[in-house]
């Protein structure tokens, strides 16, 4: 996994709470909002977000960059890729 402490994220979105598939859906609509290229942030406390929110980018040609483990709950990263 890459250094994400430098990612700069152009929309955050705070799924924290929500359980699966809660911040799966968060992120399918929050894609949208940002520009080709640009980097989306999830935060998100439900363990199961590591694993849907890579096998979700990979099957629809976003980038998943990874997770970096903050306070209690994890910091996602996705780059919109069309």
């Amino acid at each position: 996994m890459s250094d994400l402490s430098n990612v700069t994220a152009a929309s955050t979105i705070d799924s924290r709470g929500s359980a699966c598939p809660g911040p799966l859906l968060e992120a399918k609509k929050g894609i949208g909002k940002v520009k080709v290229s640009e980097v989306l942030e999830i935060y998100s406390n439900d363990e199961g977000t590591r694993i849907d929110l890579k096998a979700w980018a990979n099957k629809v040609g976003h980038e998943y960059m990874g997770y970096m483990e903050a306070d209690g709950y994890d910091k996602h990263y996705i780059t919109r890729k069309k």
